[in-house]
């Protein structure tokens, strides 16, 4: 096994080394299978160890420990779902390792500034370094490795995460410090919310006008209104189909909440964003916040 504290140049130029990663939900599953099929040595932890089974059977190793799992790995991913979790997994299990010279890389969407503090924590205690890159594109885009990386951190870790996560995404863009990634993905999911919960609206207009809403998307294919969600949501809201869940109400929201959070802070108007989340927080209390945001054509149901 490689180790950081070597030189980070030959670590760039060598794929021997392992990865450890935590987090197996419905992006973690699709991104370890394609960091297996690259070639890469992967381990793997999970709260719920009945996850685990999809990519242990491709080849990864399974670990009982969040300890054991950083000892023996060079790189530690982490796709988890909230800051909290975040939180969760590096206080006190990986800052408490001995990691020096080693790079956690979070694929996570959590607040910038617990980022920073967390990135900071482990690089005085242990040694460690820290890349934020959440990620945008899906369930389809971890599958088909067409992710959006936005990435804050150093270079030289940004260079070794470009290495590291090439399997996996169509584009990494490096924004900045840390922290700086966190808030390109805030800034992306102010644009998603919104975008979804106007493709519900009008897919309801366009019904109730008496309109082949499931021939919107052909219809606006290619043009100005046209964008990756509304050809992913319009279609299974004008079937009020939705299943499988490719993402959940409950993720918007809570990224939409750190928007207005961030906003605040710097003292910036957001009021399209801080109605997306009253949309949002009104459906998720009628129970849809574990499903998929194409359930939001429910709010203009006239059956409900």
């Amino acid at each position: 096994m490689l180790h950081f504290n070597s030189r980070k140049s030959k670590i760039m130029r060598n794929k021997s080394y392992t990865l450890g990663f935590i987090g197996i939900g419905l992006m973690g599953k699709p991104l370890v299978l394609r960091l297996l099929k690259a070639g890469f040595s992967v381990n793997v932890w999970n709260r719920s160890r009945g996850k685990l089974d999809a990519v242990t059977t491709a080849g990864a190793t399974a670990f009982n420990t969040i300890e054991a799992l950083v000892d023996v790995s060079d790189i530690i991913i982490l796709c988890l779902a909230d800051t909290s979790a975040v939180v969760s997994v590096v206080h006190p299990h990986i800052q408490n390792s001995v990691s020096s010279g080693k790079l956690l890389i979070d694929l996570s969407s959590i607040h910038p500034e617990t980022t920073r503090q967390m990135a900071a924590a482990l690089k005085e205690k242990c040694g460690m370094g820290w890349v934020d890159a959440p990620v945008s594109g899906g369930v389809a885009g971890a599958e088909q490795g067409t992710l959006a990386i936005m990435a804050g951190g150093d270079l030289a870790d940004i260079a070794i995460a470009r290495t590291v996560l090439a399997p996996l995404y169509q584009q990494l863009t490096h924004m900045g410090a840390v922290g700086s990634g966190q808030i390109t993905k805030i800034c992306n999911q102010m644009i998603v919310s919104c975008n979804v919960l106007v493709i519900a609206e009008m897919i309801a207009l366009a019904q109730q006008s008496g309109v082949d809403a499931e021939k919107i998307p052909q219809a606006l294919a290619g043009g100005f209104a046209d964008s990756k969600p509304l050809q992913m949501v319009a279609p299974q809201m004008a079937a009020h189909d939705f299943e499988p869940v490719k993402w959940r109400v409950k993720t918007l929201l809570k990224d939409l909440n750190m928007a207005l959070d961030l906003a605040a802070k710097v003292e910036s108007a957001v009021p399209l964003s801080g109605l997306a989340a009253q949309l949002l927080q009104l459906h998720g209390s009628q129970g849809f916040l574990e499903q998929d945001p194409a359930t939001l054509i429910k709010l203009y149901d006239k059956d409900q």
